[in-house]
C-alpha cells in the first residue's frame, strides 16, 4: 500500500457526475452525454469518444436505475478494457486460434465481438455471485450445528462476505500487471479532484490532488456488501429458513434489490457532504488505498485528456 502525497488538496467546489474506470495503459471517462477512451499506444495518446443515449422512462425510475445503471457498467467496462487490450498484444506475430476463425466466419466480427463482450460479463457475474455470495453462504453453513439463530447466523455470513471481498482485493492489488492499472486509477481520481476543485486541468494541478475519491466504484461495491448483509439479516429474521439451498436460492433473488438499494443509498451518499455521509463512505475510502497508487505525469496526462473530451458543453450539465 503506497503512502499518498501529502501535499495540500485543492476544496471540492462542486461534485461532477463524470466519473471513469481505469483501463491497460487507458482510461474510460464517462459524462451525461460522452463516453471517452484515451489509450496510451505504441505510437501515442489514442482516444475513441460515442456518445450515450438518454435514459427515459421506466429506466430512470428510482430502484430499477440501479440495476440498469449496474449492467450497463459491467458491459461498458468489458468494452474499454478489451478495446485497450488491443494495443498491447502479448505476442506480436501471434495468429488467431482455429475456433476463433471458425467463430468469426459464422457470425462475422461485429457479432463476434459482442458474443465475446457478453460472455465475458456472463463470467464475470458469475465469478463475483460464487465468491462473494454463494461461498460466503456454503461457509457460514458450517456453523449450522451450534447456531441456530438466523439473524445471527446471516451476520456470521455477513463478516465471511467482507473478509473475502478484502483478501481478494489486496491480493489482487499485489498482481505485478495490476500495479499500472491502479496508478490510472488513481490518475483519474486526481484529475476529477481536480476538475471539482475548478482548477485548469494541467499536470500541476491534478499531480497534488489525492487520489481517494468518495464516489469511487469501490465505494460503491463496500455499500453493496454493508446492504447484502443488512438486507439478508433482516429477510432471515421476517422468513426463516432452512437448508442451505433455499438460502442459496432466497440470496440469488434478492441480488437485483441489494444491487438498486446500493445504487439510492451511493446517490444519496454523493449528493450530501455531512458527518454521517463521511461516516459511510469512510470504509470505501479506505480501501482505495489498496486499489489505486500514485500515477506518473504520462498517466496525469491520459486522465485530463478524457476527462476533456467528456465535460459537456453547458455549464453545471454534470452536478451530481
Amino acid at each position: 500500500m503506497k503512502k499518498e502525497s501529502n501535499q495540500p488538496v485543492s476544496q471540492e467546489k462542486f461534485k461532477t457526475l463524470i466519473g471513469g474506470q481505469a483501463l491497460i495503459e487507458g482510461i474510460m471517462m464517462q459524462g451525461p452525454d460522452k463516453r471517452a477512451i484515451v489509450v496510451r499506444g505504441p505510437e501515442g495518446l489514442v482516444t475513441k469518444v460515442e456518445s450515450l443515449k438518454k435514459k427515459t422512462g421506466i429506466l430512470k425510475w428510482p430502484l430499477i436505475r440501479g440495476v440498469v445503471s449496474f449492467g450497463s457498467s459491467m458491459v461498458s467496462g468489458v468494452k474499454a478494457l478489451m478495446y485497450s487490450a488491443e494495443f498491447f498484444p502479448e505476442e506480436e506475430d501471434a495468429q488467431p486460434s482455429k475456433f476463433d476463425q471458425w467463430l468469426e466466419k459464422k457470425l462475422g466480427s461485429e457479432k463476434m465481438e459482442k458474443a465475446v463482450i457478453s460472455f465475458s460479463v456472463f463470467l464475470g457475474a458469475l465469478f463475483s455471485i460464487a465468491l462473494f455470495i454463494l461461498l460466503p453462504t456454503l461457509l457460514s453453513g458450517l456453523f449450522d450445528r451450534w447456531i441456530h439463530n438466523a439473524v445471527i447466523r446471516s451476520l456470521i455470513e455477513g463478516v465471511i462476505r467482507i473478509a473475502i471481498f478484502m483478501g481478494y482485493m489486496i491480493l489482487v492489488s499485489r498482481m505485478k500487471d495490476m500495479r499500472r492499472v491502479f496508478s490510472y486509477h488513481g490518475a483519474e481520481h486526481k484529475t476529477i479532484r481536480c476538475y471539482e476543485a475548478q482548477l485548469p486541468l494541467t499536470v500541476e494541478n491534478v499531480r497534488p490532488q489525492t487520489r481517494l475519491h468518495p464516489r469511487c466504484g469501490t465505494s460503491f461495491l463496500f455499500v453493496v456488501v454493508a446492504i447484502s448483509i443488512l438486507l439478508f439479516a433482516l429477510v432471515s429474521a421476517v422468513l426463516p429458513m432452512s437448508g442451505m439451498l433455499v438460502r442459496l436460492l432466497v440470496r440469488l433473488a434478492l441480488l437485483p434489490v441489494v444491487v438498486a438499494i446500493s445504487y439510492e443509498c451511493n446517490r444519496f451518499v454523493g449528493r450530501h457532504d455531512n458527518r454521517l455521509t463521511r461516516i459511510l463512505s469512510a470504509p470505501g475510502m479506505w480501501f482505495q488505498h489498496f486499489t489505486t497508487n500514485e500515477p506518473d505525469d504520462s498517466m496525469i496526462e491520459v486522465a485530463i485528456e478524457a476527462l476533456k473530451l467528456v465535460i459537456p458543453d453547458e455549464a453545471g450539465a454534470d452536478r451530481w
